[in-house]
């Protein structure tokens, strides 16, 4: 079995804060072991796809959480329509009205990734209401094709204005896009920031929803795909998850897969149907609970 080197450096971290890191408390009163300061790099050239193998992923939701929030939309009833229940958690009565949200409306999750992705500044009402702001993710397209080595090419996620309004504030909060010319034709990389990582559950989400970012925006603006990295704040296990990933810790990593889809004008244009996922060989899926 060949060597998997991207998919052994998250192992590789996973190892590394179960032997360096230091016990901590947090807000969801679930203890982890946690360092600072990580980063992950994964090639996406040739098609390849950093979804990983050591335990079978969820890519129907990764992928249609992705579309959600390129959508702009916030009301977390349209991904429990489709069968996602990641936001159910953040989304419900119990949760809203413990953070102060007593007057939001069941699963309106409030100015999230998609409304600061989508219409960042724009004064939040609920996720019925239609909005402007500023379109972060349209203007980032629009340098790339205008001035491809612009070094200003950011989306950022974290809007301290309206954090409170949040049902969560953003853990993946900016994103740095970088066109690089090889050979004639421009490479499309991303680095991404995090404040907080959730390593057992939340990374391997993170990793797979950036690559197909950017592998969207690659054909939308006509580039090839370059680099992904991942950089990371608080890089934490939360104690639950130790087993679930000792038991991953002993598996051998496959290839990543290659990932296709078409080209598209628009990235709004993408949806679940246009992406194709070939040669996805895991192990078995691991059940470990998301701590809220």
């Amino acid at each position: 079995m060949l060597a998997n080197r991207g998919e052994q450096q998250y192992l590789d971290l996973v190892s590394s804060i179960m032997a360096n890191g230091k016990r901590t408390k947090n807000r969801t009163g679930v203890d982890t072991i946690a360092t600072f300061g990580n980063q992950l790099r994964f090639s996406l050239k040739d098609g390849s796809f950093p979804l990983l193998t050591t335990k079978k992923m969820a890519i129907g939701a990764i992928i249609g959480e992705l579309l959600w929030f390129i959508s702009g939309k916030t009301d977390g009833r349209i991904l429990l329509d489709q069968g996602i229940k990641i936001w159910a958690g953040n989304g419900s009565r119990e949760y809203l009205d413990s953070i102060g949200l007593e007057d939001r409306g069941e699963h309106d999750l409030g100015p999230i990734y998609g409304h600061s992705m989508r219409h960042y500044g724009a004064k939040y009402v609920d996720c019925k209401t239609e909005y402007e702001g500023i379109d972060q993710l349209q203007g980032c397209i629009d340098m790339i094709k205008r001035d491809p080595t612009s070094r200003r090419i950011i989306m950022n996620l974290w809007d301290p204005v309206q954090l409170a309004m949040m049902a969560l504030p953003p853990c993946h909060l900016l994103y740095q896009f970088n066109c690089m010319l090889v050979e004639g034709q421009y490479e499309l990389s991303l680095m991404m920031t995090m404040r907080s990582c959730d390593v057992a559950l939340g990374l391997p989400f993170n990793i797979a929803s950036c690559a197909l970012l950017v592998r969207m925006m690659c054909e939308v603006c006509d580039m090839l795909p370059g680099d992904l990295i991942i950089n990371m704040g608080n890089t934490h296990i939360y104690d639950g998850h130790i087993e679930g990933l000792k038991k991953q810790l002993g598996r051998q990593p496959y290839e990543f897969p290659k990932l296709s889809l078409p080209k598209r004008q628009k990235i709004e244009d993408y949806t679940a149907e246009d992406f194709t996922i070939e040669g996805y060989q895991y192990h078995a899926y691991i059940k470990m609970d998301m701590v809220v």
